[in-house]
């Protein structure tokens, strides 16, 4: 009887040990595995977005089904809130691809590119102008990848080759993400902090130590773009170029942050991105037209007949149409979508709370699915009418009228939209049903102990690190959060409150490690997927999203490796926030 006991005790203490092997090891390694393997499928295959994406899903599920004992019904739940979610996605990248093709048969990103060449015809101050100023102001306004989706297309047009343009929306659109969408990834954190800590004084300082550092870095975030355009899209192959437009590069970079951080510590996170664009673009149009700090000797793409294969679209698109529209009726469509964004999203006026589904006709503007299956957290709500892409479908017939167009340049568009989505279409979908899986794996789990997600165990990992090693990390974090959603916002939601308890438990301050994660997750929007592939889906260069990634890569690193010297001269030397 005593030894069956001391049996049955010695089995229980192995029966511990596996359990604490497979919580401390075999869990994150295969929490981090479906991702990886997207990585590796993309970046060292290139095999593309819309195959690696749903062979990454069918692993996390499977995974989730063994390893986190979940049911099926939760499995199939939580891909189908995927589904739903990608809708939103779907529509923005619909949209502003309409819009594109729309301008194209009407003449008008003829006039449009003629406008900038006017400019200038320097393709490294065109990028600068287009892909750092314009697209901050696009992400201040709207966000949630609105602006490499508009603003790659115009760089397209100018003569950039697709790839060039895709890198330097995603390169230039970091800065400002974490002040996106009227403020809201860092409103986003303070929601998650609760009232009771996210105090007026917590809320300015965090605002205060997300654009401090962002700005620091942002600075150089146009020569960045500029030095890797003209290293991998050039006949030299070298950054020379990129060091010839430098004073100019860093001149713009100015005109942003400086505005930008002087809004954030004044007044809060809502308008620093709006605002520190809105002031900084005509000031850098104006110096560009005066040749304020920009090199003599000119700089372009070599011709389309010498560019390398991997630098073109797989999709063909339409040429612009040559027209004599007027500048001004041109860039109309854009300019009314710029003010419908800013309208819409302006806190202190009614519009943004009905849109958004709180106000009284929110049923309209909301159309609210409850759980699927009765499973937690399946339950979505379809903003349609505060969607950018609804704004951008609705605009897009307004540029009928506006440039006159013919019945059969109107179809043309949409039919081009049409095969552009499809490739799009099936990562987009794949990607969200992924990130649902990571997000809930276990929270439906039929073993009680299996209550914490992948995306808990992938986090938590990084965090188990001590307290120098964790101010590395964090950062880290973030990046994670938005390279697996798609969303500083989300990626905010995932680990604002894992980046605060950390910070507590390690005696670090708690404002600066949120600074950071908000921080990091705008850095990964380089790099993630959903960004990526709907860019490629607006520039017709589906399949090629690991190229893209490969070349993102290394800035994303420079930004984040700067960001995380900063924050350790704040923590440990200066004693920021102890």
């Amino acid at each position: 009887m005593i030894e069956s006991k001391k049996q049955t005790e010695t089995f229980l203490q192995l029966y511990g040990r596996i359990v604490t092997v497979m919580e401390l090891v075999l869990l994150p390694i295969l929490a981090f595995l479906p991702l990886l393997v997207s990585l590796i499928l993309m970046m060292v295959f290139n095999i593309p977005a819309k195959i690696s994406l749903p062979i990454s899903w069918l692993i996390a599920c499977i995974f989730g089904l063994i390893f986190w004992k979940m049911d099926w019904i939760s499995v199939l739940a939580y891909s189908l809130s995927g589904i739903l979610n990608s809708f939103d996605v779907l529509i923005t990248i619909t949209g502003a691809i309409i819009v594109m093709n729309m301008l194209k048969e009407s003449g008008g990103t003829y006039s449009i590119n003629n406008g900038f060449k006017s400019i200038s015809k320097d393709a490294r101050i065109q990028a600068i102008i287009i892909g750092w100023m314009f697209a901050s102001f696009i992400e201040g306004a709207a966000g949630f990848g609105t602006p490499a989706a508009l603003a790659a297309p115009l760089l397209v047009s100018l003569g950039f080759p697709p790839i060039a343009a895709a890198v330097v929306a995603l390169i230039c659109d970091s800065t400002a993400v974490s002040f996106g969408a009227i403020g809201t990834p860092t409103i986003q954190s303070l929601t998650c902090l609760g009232s009771d800590i996210a105090t007026e004084s917590y809320s300015s300082a965090l605002s205060t130590w997300v654009s401090i550092p962002h700005a620091i870095v942002g600075t150089f975030i146009p020569f960045i773009a500029v030095a890797v355009m003209c290293k991998f899209f050039s006949k030299e192959k070298s950054f020379k170029p990129a060091f010839e437009v430098l004073p100019f590069a860093l001149f713009a970079g100015l005109c942003f942050t400086v505005p930008y951080v002087l809004i954030a510590c004044f007044l809060g996170p809502e308008f620093p991105s709006l605002l520190g664009a809105l002031v900084g673009l005509p000031i850098v149009i104006f110096a560009a037209k005066k040749g304020f700090l920009i090199p003599k000797k000119q700089w372009n793409f070599p011709n389309y007949s010498e560019w390398d294969e991997s630098w073109k679209s797989t999709t063909k698109t339409s040429n612009p149409k040559e027209s004599n529209l007027s500048i001004v009726r041109a860039w109309l469509p854009y300019v009314i979508i710029a003010l419908i964004l800013v309208v819409t999203r302006l806190p202190f006026l009614p519009i943004k709370s009905t849109l958004n589904g709180n106000g009284v006709l929110s049923n309209v503007f909301a159309i609210k699915i409850p759980e699927l299956f009765g499973v937690a957290n399946t339950s979505y709500t379809f903003k349609w009418a505060w969607l950018p892409g609804t704004i951008f479908i609705l605009v897009s017939f307004l540029i009928i009228p506006i440039h006159k167009m013919k019945r059969k340049e109107f179809a043309g568009a949409w039919k081009n939209t049409g095969k552009q989505l499809i490739g799009a279409a099936i990562a987009i979908v794949s990607g969200l049903a992924l990130v649902q899986i990571l997000r809930y794996s276990g929270s439906n789990s039929v073993d009680s102990e299996s209550t914490k997600s992948m995306i808990f165990y992938m986090a938590d990992a990084l965090s188990k690190v001590g307290n120098v090693l964790y101010v590395i990390f964090a950062p880290i974090i973030g990046i994670l959060g938005a390279f697996v959603s798609g969303s500083n916002t989300v990626s905010n939601s995932l680990f604002t409150n894992l980046q605060y308890q950390s910070a507590l438990n390690l005696g670090l301050p708690t404002v600066l490690i949120v600074a950071m994660q908000v921080i990091g997750g705008a850095v990964g929007n380089m790099i993630c997927v959903n960004n990526t592939v709907a860019v490629c889906a607006t520039l017709g260069t589906n399949g090629k999203e690991g190229k893209i990634i490969r070349i993102t890569l290394t800035p994303t690193l420079i930004y984040t490796m700067f960001i995380i010297i900063i924050f350790v001269f704040l923590i440990f030397v200066f004693r920021v926030g102890t």
